[in-house]
């Protein structure tokens, strides 16, 4: 689940706890090119606001426009498909002839999105299903479909859990990683346990340890919703909060500095009882190659590279390319 759905959730449950008419839509199907995924979720209250999104805006625009009109007041679920027909397809700014299907449901105590929210919010699996001719919802833990599934008669969607990123290391990087990184919806640990860097540390929403790195991390049993980011340049921390990350399931784990440092760290992880195919996943020069030089750049890079391995993208490590003559190989902390 992204950082849109659980907005989209909080805001429902917010617009719904107050009274107000608040509709849920979800994508379940596209034909062609589609503006937004299967699973897209946006929430829309009867005034016409709107948070999320599922086709980029045409679609709810119409949206805004039934429901301020009270065109549309359903109480009970129902399927919308836009874009069969190619003058629907231009009316509504569906790509290439695109067609989208949505399902709508009122939010109600029923449709049990804090208890949703909460489990997602907790690091847990939740599978939710919506009887479309009752408006029933069943929640039930762990994941019972690959992920969205529509039959006409149920929806059920496959929500968490949520990701998470230990950055080891509270200096200035850490504080523009973390705060990126809480933008796309990442649960975000630093720990550091140098007083004079964390008790300096002071942006809101992240959680702080001054734990030993690789207690922390085997602590925190790192399934494959996490990611850790070594980048103190002090082996003391960073290598041993490797050689526990690189033994998790963690989907990515990276470390800063210089190519030369990296070979050195390798070496170094190699005298432990970590194998070789496990020292090959270390993303070392960490960041993916965008000539970056200051430490917002940098951030950037890095979480550029996470976000593509996080959605299958290969990428070409940082270490492989050949640096351009007016950019120094050891310049940049991504690339030093």
């Amino acid at each position: 689940m992204d950082s849109i759905d659980l907005e989209v959730l909080k805001t429902a449950i917010n617009w719904s706890q107050s009274g107000a008419y608040t509709i849920l839509a979800t994508v379940v199907r596209t034909w062609g090119s589609a503006p937004r995924p299967v699973g897209s979720m946006m929430v829309m209250r009867g005034d016409g606001h709107v948070r999320g999104s599922i086709s980029g805006g045409c679609i709810e625009d119409d949206l805004i426009r039934q429901i301020r009109s009270g065109e549309y007041r359903a109480t009970a679920p129902q399927t919308l498909t836009y874009g069969i027909s190619a003058d629907e397809a231009h009316r509504f700014g569906l790509p290439c002839g695109g067609t989208l299907q949505i399902v709508l449901e009122c939010v109600t105590d029923q449709s049990h999105l804090p208890a949703l929210l909460k489990s997602v919010s907790q690091q847990g699996l939740m599978t939710r299903e919506l009887d479309m001719h009752t408006g029933a919802v069943t929640l039930t833990a762990g994941a019972h479909a690959v992920s969205l599934s529509f039959d006409e008669r149920h929806l059920v969607t496959v929500h968490g859990p949520r990701y998470r990123l230990i950055i080891v290391g509270a200096a200035q990087l850490s504080r523009y990683v973390a705060s990126m990184a809480q933008s796309l919806d990442y649960e975000v640990i630093v720990c550091d346990p140098r007083e004079e860097y964390l008790d300096e540390w002071d942006i809101e929403g992240v959680q702080l340890s001054r734990e030993m790195p690789d207690d922390l991390i085997l602590e925190l049993e790192l399934d494959s919703h996490s990611a850790v980011l070594t980048l103190t340049h002090d082996p003391k921390l960073d290598d041993m909060a490797l050689l526990e990350a690189l033994k998790s399931p963690a989907f990515y784990v990276g470390a800063i500095g210089s190519r030369r440092n990296n070979a050195r760290r390798r070496e170094r992880l190699a005298l432990f009882d970590i194998t070789e195919a496990e020292i090959d996943r270390l993303h070392g020069p960490v960041g993916m190659y965008l000539g970056a030089r200051t430490p917002p750049e940098i951030a950037i890079s890095i979480l550029a590279e996470m976000t593509a391995i996080r959605n299958g993208v290969p990428v070409l490590q940082s270490h492989a390319l050949r640096p351009h003559p007016a950019a120094p190989a050891e310049a940049g902390c991504a690339l030093a």
